[in-house]
């Protein structure tokens, strides 16, 4: 059984978005198969993904809140097939809430009952695509269906169409598929029609394509942010400089702020994954001092000389 979305955040169901958000990044930096080494980091840090795509999303929260791990495999119209299939039986039906999706039905004569004794293998069993023939409720539509996309941290940035080959029972089959601008690892893309297939004259179900972002060298993804390690010389942290800094999108220009240390990071702002829904990501530049790997003598000379005048000490508490 999955592990509750909530529990792998560590947060209330009360927690708000901001709340949410927190949590998902002080978790991420901490597991990130890029910092940390241990063996189930990765496992863990899709786990955490998969969380916040979820948890992120107000309507997906909703859902995920109301039917629980299973909440994919309900359709969205849930509450008119369920009126649908009371009325058939002489009553209707209404939700009552609370987290386990329980549903409670009124009767012709108004009299409220919780469900007991009711065949709810035969009332749901062919609405779901479980039962045979419909279940004498007509079109059955086709079950939803879900594979994994693996795209690359410049492909996700930029979106885009993308041709995928997915193997299944019947064979191989393609998939020409758009791919949002900004999409990030654990986000589903909607196939329509492409998932299983109904009966009784009943629509297809949808395929949906949840995404994987392949590591990258140079780009580390925590959510929309992006980090990169920006090389810089000993004279440019000193000293202040304009350097490039690759981005998913190109390069950009950062300043590096004069008696900079390694590890300093330069926040851009707005420059992370695009987010069509609300606040783009940021990418944060840290910087990384790196010194000739084969210095001339003039360098050479020119160091000693530092060395000789200097009095810094960088492991003299301050």
């Amino acid at each position: 059984m999955a592990r509750d979305y909530y529990d792998v955040l560590g947060v209330p169901r009360s927690a708000s978005a901001e709340e949410i958000q927190q949590a998902f990044r002080t978790l991420a930096r901490k597991h990130h198969p890029d910092v940390n080494k241990d063996p189930g980091a990765e496992e863990r840090f899709k786990e955490l993904n998969d969380a916040y795509s979820v948890l992120s999303d107000p309507k997906t929260r909703q859902r995920y809140d109301r039917f629980g791990e299973d909440f994919r495999q309900i359709p969205e119209d849930y509450d008119e097939r369920v009126a649908a299939a009371a009325g058939a039986r002489g009553g209707r039906a209404a939700w009552a809430g609370g987290g386990g999706g329980g549903v409670r039905f009124r009767s012709a004569d108004g009299a409220s009952f919780d469900g007991s004794g009711v065949d709810f293998e035969d009332l749901f069993g062919g609405m779901f695509g479980r039962g045979g023939g419909g279940g004498g409720w007509g079109p059955v539509p086709g079950a939803d269906q879900e594979a994994e996309i693996q795209l690359g941290v410049e492909e996700a940035y930029r979106g885009g169409r993308r041709s995928i080959t997915l193997g299944g029972p019947a064979g191989q089959r393609g998939y020409d598929v758009t791919v949002p601008r900004g999409v990030v690892d654990g986000q589903r893309i909607r196939l329509a029609g492409e998932g299983g297939h109904g009966s009784g004259d009943g629509p297809p179900g949808d395929l949906y394509l949840r995404v994987r972002i392949k590591p990258d060298g140079r780009f580390r993804l925590e959510g929309r942010d992006i980090h990169v390690v920006v090389p810089v010389t000993p004279w440019e942290a000193a000293l202040g400089a304009t350097v490039p800094v690759p981005t998913p999108g190109g390069t950009a220009k950062v300043t590096v702020p004069a008696d900079s240390s390694s590890g300093r990071r330069l926040r851009l702002r707005g420059e992370g994954m695009p987010n069509p829904r609300g606040q783009d990501g940021d990418l944060y530049a840290e910087i990384r001092i790196m010194v000739p790997p084969e210095p001339t003598a003039r360098e050479r000379e020119l160091f000693e000389e530092l060395a000789a005048a200097s009095s810094f000490d960088p492991r003299r508490p301050r």
